[in-house]
Parts: structure tokens; sequence; C-alpha cells
């Protein structure tokens, strides 16, 4: 078969300055990308801003025969997402390819957390991959096509120890990518979510022994897949490390149905809480809709 190519697009990574959004941009940039590397240059803690980190990245695509720009804007409020974005349209006239990567790792156990520990979280992880999505989804939306990925984390998935406000926030991000799945369907617009398990500077002092065998190159080619015009894969999570690829998704058991017209009492619940759930034969709704319509075939 043909190799997957990016010729002609126009990739936008955030936090492309180190780890895995590094390989990504130089990647894309090798396939054939024109890439804005987006990176604020914070350190693992989310404290600090330079440019370093992102100007590397370009350099070493430029020095191996690439396009790319740099990007320095912070996603965490609405002028910077919107910064970014328009830093692909001055610089390649478009955007085809969104990968939110910014993040960083603050691990406190849950009594500890500050209001303003979460706030920060939500803007940088939440509210960041909003801001930079929603004007590269409008330009999509206008052109008929666009790749969408989110990067979510086995902590928000599975929970961790220590990480309340970086798992809710990478959970958020399950249901951002799972609405804009369905609304960008009709103009070809996918997304999805990559689980990565990856040695990088926010993750290199919890992986332990696992690290050395954790590089963040074994990441990337199922993220580049997800967002290739090969792929019409979408509204989708995938787990990613260590050189293995899998599916990962929220189902539902088929339950126990009460009846129509029946009013189960909590004792009711107690009786028949293995068949809720007993996790045999269960569905994964593309939608909310075909929840609803699984339900409305038991009530009629």
């Amino acid at each position: 078969m043909d190799p997957i190519t990016f010729d002609g697009q126009v990739a936008v990574v955030t936090g492309a300055g180190n780890g895995l959004g590094r390989t990504y941009a130089l990647e894309l940039a090798r396939r054939g990308a024109k890439v804005v590397v987006n990176d604020l240059g914070i350190n693992p803690d989310g404290t600090g801003a330079q440019s370093v980190a992102a100007d590397a990245t370009v350099q070493a695509i430029v020095d191996a025969g690439g396009e790319a720009v740099a990007s320095y804007d912070s996603v965490a409020d609405a002028a910077g997402g919107a910064a970014i974005v328009q830093r692909a349209v001055d610089a390649f006239g478009t955007v085809d390819i969104v990968i939110n990567n910014a993040g960083y790792v603050l691990d406190k156990s849950f009594v500890n957390i500050s209001f303003e520990d979460l706030e920060k979280m939500l803007d940088v992880h939440l509210r960041g991959a909003f801001f930079v999505t929603q004007p590269a989804f409008r330009i999509m939306r206008e052109k008929g096509y666009g790749r969408l990925l989110f990067t979510s984390s086995s902590a928000g998935l599975w929970g961790n120890f220590g990480q309340s406000t970086y798992a809710a926030a990478k959970t958020g991000l399950l249901g951002l990518s799972n609405v804009l799945a369905v609304e960008g369907a009709k103009y070809d617009i996918t997304s999805n979510v990559i689980a990565p398990i990856a040695r990088s500077r926010l993750t290199e002092d919890l992986l332990g022994p696992m690290a050395d065998a954790l590089d963040p190159e074994l990441v990337m080619p199922i993220s580049l897949y997800l967002v290739s015009r090969n792929c019409d894969v979408t509204h989708e999570i995938y787990s990613a490390g260590g050189g293995q690829y899998a599916r990962s998704f929220i189902a539902q058991t088929p339950g126990w149905f009460a009846g129509k017209g029946t009013h189960p009492s909590v004792e009711d619940i107690r009786d028949h809480i293995e068949e809720i759930r007993n996790e045999a034969g269960y569905i994964v709704p593309s939608d909310i809709s075909a929840e609803s319509m699984a339900l409305l075939a038991k009530l009629t």
C-alpha cells in the first residue's frame, strides 16, 4: 500500500517543544505537512515560559527540509487559542489538523488541592483544548475537512492517586471530543482521543523502571494515523504505549429493566444489582440518541 503522507496539509500541534508533541511535529513535517509548533516553554509543573523549546523543534524541521513556524501563545485563554490558529492561517493559509497535546502534571492528594490548582489545570488542559479547537473547527467546517486529536490520560480513564485535577481535566476532553465527532461528522471532521503512556519531562519521575520502554516515538504512529486522510475513524479513544495499541471505550451494560410503568424500590435495585452490573452484552453508544433508542426499545 502507498505510504501515508500529509502533503499540502497544515497541522497545529500544541506542546510541541518536547516529548510527544515534538515527535508528532517532526514526523508530520517529514511526511509533508506544514506545522505550527506551539509551545509556551513552561516547566513540567506549569510554571515559567520561554521560546527555546518551540524554536528548537522548528529548527529541527527546517534543517530536515520541512516547513514550520513557532507559536509561543498560551492555550489557556481564548485570545491565545485564537492566535495559535491565526498563526497557521497567516503562515500557511488554513488548518487541517489540530493535535491538542499541551499540558502539565500536578501530584497532590485531593484534600491538599487548592481552587487555584484546579483552575490552572482546567485552563491548560480542558479550556486550552477548547480555545484552540473552536477557531480551527470553524475553518474545518467551512472547508469540509478536518482532523482533531485530543490528549487524555489513563489517569482520567481509570484514576490515579494524587491526580484528581489532572484526571478531571483529561476526562473532560473525552466529552469535548465526543461532541465534536458528532457535530463534525457531516463535514468530514473526525475527532478522537489518545491516552498515551510515554516517557516525558512530565512523567519520567512517575514511571519508575518502565520509563526506558516507554519512548514517546512509540505513541506517535497511532496519533498520526488518527489525523491522516487515510483514517475515517471518529468518536473513539485509543491507548498507546511501549509498542501496545488498544481501543478504550465507555460502555453500557444491558442492565435490568424494571418494566414499563413500574416504580422500583431501593430494595429492588439491591436485589438486581448483579444483573445491572453484568457486562455481558454491553453496548458502546455512538451518541446520546443511541442510548435513548435502546431504552425506547424496552419501553415499547
